[in-house]
């Protein structure tokens, strides 16, 4: 066969293969199309979800913000005297504050015990894995129904904590009448409920330290007190920061345990902001007010967070 026919036969064969491999590639397509067409499929359910409850009520609330809403007569175009009375608010000014005293407060003591008791908790004694599942109990309770429990706990008249100061010393403290010590009940009751958490993250971090650094800090001769703050804090802390972001977020939205122990009272002096802002949309029906309310919230703490970020890139930068 000379050399001219050859490849004469091989563009023959050639051309007769092009069907083959064009239908071939059009099966992959096709698979491909499929395999992408099903994502968006198993993706659809989520996304519907996070437009139905995430994006469509913040863009309505942020729509609100510029309206006077009251349920049952007509809307009014206000524009930004929302934001006006925002500012001018003293009622609201009084529940941001005691809402930054229950955070500071509260947030601070489940840090310190929490990250104590992980410490205390991360030895090797009789009885540990027993004492691990007690301490985080009071995580899984509901805070409504906590809240329902302190009106037994605080009861003034022969409640157990009372009853045990009056043992003690003779007199007895006013917990739910006393604008001072209702906060102090409200502050104590989310310390027992939220400090396990901190303990269960940080024992957690704790755990997934390297044990070797330890060990040369032990042949350094390095003490205890010095391991902790040497070693142990300095390694923990990116976990003690993002609990401490958790913890803050969380605080600043407090909303039911004041609402189930206290309502707000006596008076307005533990009225939260989040319990304010409740009343004023649910309560007083003004639903623009609380809708700037809530934005306001919204950025306050986006800024201490995005602030603490920025720290924390600082630091490690």
């Amino acid at each position: 066969m000379t050399t001219k026919e050859s490849l004469l036969q091989r563009t023959k064969s050639t051309g007769d293969d092009q069907p083959r491999y064009t239908a071939l590639s059009r099966r992959r397509s096709l698979r491909r199309r499929l395999e992408d067409n099903t994502k968006l499929v198993f993706l659809m359910p989520a996304f519907v979800w996070v437009l139905a409850f995430t994006i469509f009520p913040l863009l309505y609330a942020l729509y609100l913000t510029v309206w006077n809403v009251r349920l049952g007569r007509p809307w009014i175009f206000v524009g930004f005297k929302n934001v006006a009375r925002l500012v001018g608010d003293s009622n609201l000014h009084l529940a941001f504050q005691i809402t930054l005293i229950f955070v500071i407060c509260s947030v601070v003591a489940e840090m310190l015990l929490g990250f104590a008791l992980a410490l205390l908790m991360n030895r090797e004694f009789t009885g540990k894995r027993f004492l691990r599942a007690i301490m985080i109990l009071p995580l899984f309770a509901t805070p409504a129904a906590i809240g329902f429990l302190g009106h037994t706990i605080f009861y003034e008249e022969g409640g157990p904590i009372n009853s045990l100061i009056r043992l003690l010393s003779g007199t007895q403290v006013p917990w739910l009448s006393h604008p001072v010590f209702a906060l102090m009940a409200i502050i104590l009751i989310d310390i027992w409920q939220y400090t396990p958490f901190v303990f269960l993250v940080s024992l957690a971090g704790l755990q997934s330290l390297p044990e070797e650094v330890y060990e040369a800090a032990s042949v350094d001769g390095a003490s205890e007190g010095q391991k902790i703050w040497h070693l142990t804090l300095p390694l923990m802390q990116p976990v003690l920061v993002i609990v401490l972001l958790l913890r803050l977020i969380e605080a600043f939205k407090v909303i039911d345990i004041p609402a189930s122990l206290t309502w707000g009272g006596p008076g307005r002096a533990t009225e939260v902001y989040s319990l304010f802002t409740y009343r004023t949309g649910l309560h007083f029906f003004d639903l623009g007010y609380a809708a700037v309310q809530g934005f306001a919230l919204l950025i306050v703490v986006m800024l201490i967070v995005t602030n603490l970020f920025r720290r924390i890139r600082e630091a490690y930068a």
